[in-house]
């Protein structure tokens, strides 16, 4: 029997918004999201692609239909507002079902329903079915490094309204060579630094006025999107500092946590040799050995 753990609403919208190419909620084996919801109030508005809970005549849940749950790379469940897994209520019993039958952990959203549509009203529908076309084609966000503050994606998703204002970004932060975004911004504050993604581009001398940047903005609540053109290597080597900065992580603590957050995103290595740097800079020691299998 898998585990069953509680995860906060920041790391479904994360898994709601990984792509590769396209997003990865058309994979057949991604992601199988279950609402344990009242029929009724799953009908009214629901977390995108979930499916409602079915029960039997003598009201124990079901495992979903058409669904492989032991081939899923991530199964969550939710209800209307659990908060704990000492809770009895319907998001624990759906997720013990699941947990028969998954190879991997069965999360439970903390809060449920209510929690996770007030953060992310835009990511709540009455849809039942989507086509894979319609997977394919959905909105992507940027990912969320740290709940409700700090933002991580590409170019096109920092110059996009609908995204700035869903998210509520208050700064942007560009490491791009284009000064593309900069001529759409709106009402945000801009920092652009014109790096290029290259082995032996200095981004070093940049972390320093980056992290005091991006500090001065949500010390104080502001909501700030750092992007890079692919939102895949700069990026990720300046959210990566920032983390270093901001919560004394050491270097592999930092990388383990953006690449939670965002898989697929990876500094390359002359980014990865100043991080290295900047960690003996920010601690006083280098505490991360570069030659490790996770870089």
């Amino acid at each position: 029997m898998a585990k069953i753990v509680m995860c906060e609403p920041f790391e479904l919208y994360n898994l709601l918004n990984q792509c590769r190419c396209v997003s990865r909620l058309a994979e057949i084996n991604y992601l199988c999201l279950i609402d344990a919801s009242e029929a009724q109030d799953y009908y009214r508005s629901h977390i995108i692609t979930a499916k409602n809970a079915k029960m039997d005549s003598k009201g124990a849940f079901l495992l979903p239909e058409l669904v492989e749950v032991d081939s899923m790379q991530h199964v969550v469940v939710y209800d209307s507002s659990t908060s704990c897994t000492q809770e009895q209520g319907r998001a624990v019993a759906c997720a013990q079902v699941l947990a028969k039958a998954s190879l991997n952990p069965v999360h439970i959203v903390r809060g449920g329903f209510h929690r996770f549509s007030a953060l992310y009203p835009f990511l709540r529908t009455e849809k039942i079915l989507n086509t894979i076309m319609e997977l394919e084609n959905l909105k992507i966000y940027p990912v969320e490094i740290i709940a409700g503050l700090l933002y991580m994606g590409d170019q096109k998703q920092g110059m996009d309204t609908t995204i700035l204002k869903d998210l509520k970004i208050d700064a942007i932060v560009s490491i791009s060579e284009s000064n593309a975004l900069e001529s759409t911004k709106g009402n945000q504050a801009f920092l652009n630094i014109p790096v290029a993604d290259s082995v032996v581009s200095d981004l070093y001398s940049s972390f320093e006025r980056i992290c005091s940047f991006v500090s001065s903005h949500i010390t104080v609540g502001s909501r700030v999107l750092i992007v890079s053109r692919q939102g895949r290597s700069r990026c990720s080597a300046v959210t990566v500092a920032f983390l270093i900065h901001y919560f004394k992580y050491t270097l592999k603590e930092a990388w383990m946590y953006m690449f939670k957050c965002k898989p697929i995103a990876r500094p390359n290595t002359g980014f990865l040799q100043q991080l290295s740097d900047w960690e003996l800079h920010t601690l006083g020691t280098k505490q991360t050995d570069l030659s490790e299998h996770y870089f």
